[in-house]
């Protein structure tokens, strides 16, 4: 029974720390940015896993979702809802490619590298619409010059 409680005890002090140690991301949505018009503000962010992400829904009309085909084997896909907050937390490595729907073809578009990003080569086989294919293309030389 002592090595049952002491086992318990190990693995809930593990969890405890695990979750101290993570971080919190903020992502704001925005219709004016830094990199121009419709944008997430960052739109790379290097986490690890167990970190969260929040989507600030700071201007009105935007969402934040995943691009399916963009996303580590094995992880959670999410989509927000229009004019609201998103808060993820992601646990699996990779990358994960996020989209605002109503203003994809426009660009609006976030990279999200956790850990290791083992899916970056299918991620960038991801065919994109009008100006998220550049946009990712500078997303992704980003990720690589940061290893």
């Amino acid at each position: 029974m002592k090595n049952v409680l002491a086992v318990a005890t190990f693995g809930l002090t593990c969890l405890w720390v695990a979750a101290v140690n993570a971080e919190e991301f903020e992502i704001k949505m925005l219709n004016k940015g830094e990199k121009g018009a419709m944008v997430f503000e960052p739109d790379f962010v290097k986490a690890a896993p167990g970190d969260t992400i929040h989507f600030v829904a700071t201007d009105k009309w935007h969402n934040a979702e995943i691009i399916q085909g963009m996303i580590p084997d094995g992880a959670e896909a999410f989509k927000g809802e229009m004019n609201e907050d998103v808060i993820v937390t992601l646990s699996q490595e990779g990358v994960y490619g996020v989209k605002c729907a109503p203003h994809y073809g426009m660009g609006m578009v976030a990279l999200i590298e956790v850990g290791v990003p083992e899916n970056i080569d299918a991620a960038k086989q991801f065919d994109h619409p009008g100006k998220a294919k550049a946009v990712f293309a500078e997303l992704f030389e980003q990720a690589l010059a940061t290893k």
